[in-house]
């Protein structure tokens, strides 16, 4: 492992934290203006997010096992479909709501939302559970099965996340409730947020520096965020 890319990894990873940040804190404001703006600032930020979390996995997974975690082996997975988009899967719930069809289609609807329990209140950014499934689940049989990983390996890797995320907790309160499957959504701020502040854990043990002020701000604040992936909360949405 190289120690410069390790850290210039982390750097690059907390700037583009940072401008996340800035983009969902504007969101508010620029919706009204700008609906479709607003919507794929916040939706190419956080895939930039995704795109910096796995240029710190390139350089450091000879360090670090991100697989051995439900939190980091999600994101990754996550980052790879979206950045082969060889499928329609992970879209935002905003954007498949107002800029893939027509918000009248939703009119009625009602969405079902489930988040972790994490501190300080961070910024929510859902998906579709579902969408997970379809990827990432041998048993599903999807056309949309993520390919890289076969047989008793994407099994493997499935009941890690399914399990350390309560995918089926999530699945149980839908059914319970009737929610079609395609209005069931999950917050992955607090899975990415879990992830990111193990592996600045990870590499502040292992010696790494964290230059700059973004990546010295997002270090302590991942040390001192407090998450729990096994504590779901349920909101919903009605259109």
């Amino acid at each position: 492992m190289d120690q410069n890319s390790v850290e210039m990894a982390i750097s690059l990873l907390a700037n583009n934290l940072r401008l996340y940040a800035e983009a969902q804190v504007k969101f508010a404001e620029l919706v009204r203006i700008d609906r479709e703006e607003a919507i794929n600032n916040v939706d190419r930020a956080f895939e930039a997010n995704l795109e910096g979390f796995h240029t710190l996995y390139d350089v450091s997974r000879n360090q670090f096992d991100y697989f051995a975690h439900a939190d980091t082996t999600l994101v990754i997975a996550m980052r790879n479909a979206i950045h082969h988009r060889d499928h329609p899967l992970f879209r935002s719930l905003f954007s498949e709501i107002f800029l893939h069809a027509a918000p009248r289609r939703w009119l009625g609807a009602e969405f079902l939302l489930a988040r972790y329990q994490v501190s300080g209140n961070p910024a929510e950014h859902y998906f579709r559970l579902d969408d997970f499934c379809q990827r990432l689940d041998p048993a599903v049989s999807s056309r949309y099965l993520d390919t890289f990983l076969r047989d008793e390996r994407a099994r493997r890797r499935f009941q890690l996340i399914a399990s350390e995320l309560s995918f089926d907790k999530i699945r149980r309160k839908a059914d319970r409730e009737r929610y079609p499957i395609s209005q069931v959504y999950l917050d992955i701020v607090p899975i990415f947020i879990s992830a990111v502040g193990r592996v600045f854990k990870g590499m502040h043990a292992a010696g790494m520096a964290f230059r700059g002020y973004d990546a010295d701000t997002y270090l302590a604040h991942f040390c001192d965020v407090e998450v729990d992936l096994q504590a779901l909360t349920f909101g919903a949405m009605r259109i």
